[in-house]
């Protein structure tokens, strides 16, 4: 006889769906300048100390007109990032390698919009390429290596 699963137990596809949409609700990226705060979210720019948000629509369609490429890689590496999410909540059809590289995909391409702020003053904080690429590890590493099979 096996003994009994406690209630507060989750399946670890639960606890990967979960670690996924958790990274929906952190700061990507934290730049503090001068002239004030702002928090990169996924779903977009918040300054902390008015409480002004730009949604991440608005910066796409209203405010990129003009806008160096590298900021787009923002918005494209929250493309990669839900990409990675539907694939994790796709059950029996995921191949955890394609979501495992989105994440690391993810995560290197806010990377270089991350690096768009550091030669200015102020401090850069990448937490978003941190925290995909330590869910990437921590999930899918056993999976990220078999590219071929």
């Amino acid at each position: 006889m096996t003994p009994a699963v406690p209630s507060t137990h989750l399946a670890p596809e639960w606890r990967r769906r979960l670690a996924l949409l958790a990274l929906f609700f952190v700061p990507w990226t934290v730049l503090v300048a001068p002239g004030g705060t702002t928090l990169v979210f996924p779903w977009g720019l918040l300054n902390p100390t008015t409480y002004h948000v730009t949604t991440l629509p608005d910066y796409l369609f209203v405010l990129t007109s003009g806008l160096p490429r590298q900021l787009l890689a923002w918005p494209l590496s929250v493309c990669l990032y839900l990409l990675a999410v539907l694939s994790s909540f796709a059950g029996g059809f995921e191949d955890r390698r394609v979501t495992g590289w989105l994440l690391v995909f993810a995560g290197v391409t806010h990377v270089g919009f991350s690096l768009r702020f550091v030669h200015r003053s102020g401090l850069v904080a990448p937490l978003g390429p941190v925290c995909l690429l330590l869910c990437a590890w921590w999930f899918y590493w056993s999976d990220l290596g078999r590219i071929i099979e």
